[in-house]
């Protein structure tokens, strides 16, 4: 079994790395997909962010998914492109999909937030760019070059991915699904999880836990996940 875990593409890979490396160091197989690229050239952008994952998971064996943030929403399409061999979604600190349809990466009361970002050039800022610092550099890692590593490679995105619609393919969810949340504001997102029947847990943090605690964070993968 592959842990495949997906970024968000508002950052880079680096911010699963540690929890990557925890899991294999506890024999488990784990990729982090590089999504920072998949807003290169025309949209719907979606279908790059699938053959991005596609290319980077196994071509055998069963998968689970980790998705972070807003990764969460593309988790239905990347779930179709891989198959059956999905056998379990944990969404970690993550928007939920709903059960079919179309769902916009960006929430419409948060659009206007980043049309102002995105100015006329129509492209935003790094994501830790969108924030101050003081409410940034409690999120990062402690090690200076990991920290600076995650800066470094986020992209820069157009507005247009965050306003794109992605389809929701029903079924997807026919899977176990899970959520593991951090803190506020994702706390209604855990709620909606039970109210969907999902297992839900807990491990206080700020948005980037995966990285401050990247143990912590593999034990709760493994227990939702159903794997020890």
């Amino acid at each position: 079994m592959t842990f495949v875990l997906v970024h968000s593409p508002s950052v880079g890979p680096s911010t699963w790395g540690p929890v990557a490396a925890a899991l294999e160091r506890r024999g488990h197989a784990a990729v982090v997909p590089d999504l920072t690229g998949v807003t290169a050239g025309d949209p719907p952008h979606w279908p790059r962010v699938v053959e991005t994952v596609r290319a980077a998971a196994p071509a055998q064996g069963p998968i689970v998914l980790a998705a972070h943030s807003n990764a969460g929403l593309f988790v239905p399409v990347i779930k179709e492109g891989l198959g059956d061999r999905v056998v379990a979604c944990v969404f970690a600190d993550a928007h939920l999909p709903p059960e079919r349809g179309l769902v916009k990466p960006g929430q419409d009361g948060f659009l206007p937030f980043l049309r102002e970002l995105a100015g006329e050039s129509g492209v935003l800022p790094r994501w830790t760019d969108w924030w101050s610092e003081e409410d940034v550099a409690p999120m990062l890692p402690p090690d200076p070059a990991l920290r600076e590593r995650v800066v470094a490679e986020q992209p820069r995105l157009p507005l247009g991915f965050y306003t794109d619609p992605v389809p929701v393919p029903a079924g997807w969810d026919a899977v176990r699904c899970s959520c593991l949340w951090f803190g506020p504001p994702y706390d209604t997102v855990a709620e909606r999880a039970r109210q969907r029947g999902w297992p839900v847990l807990r491990i206080p943090g700020r948005h980037l836990h995966q990285l401050t605690d990247p143990e912590a964070v593999t034990t709760a993968l493994l227990k939702l996940s159903r794997r020890s």
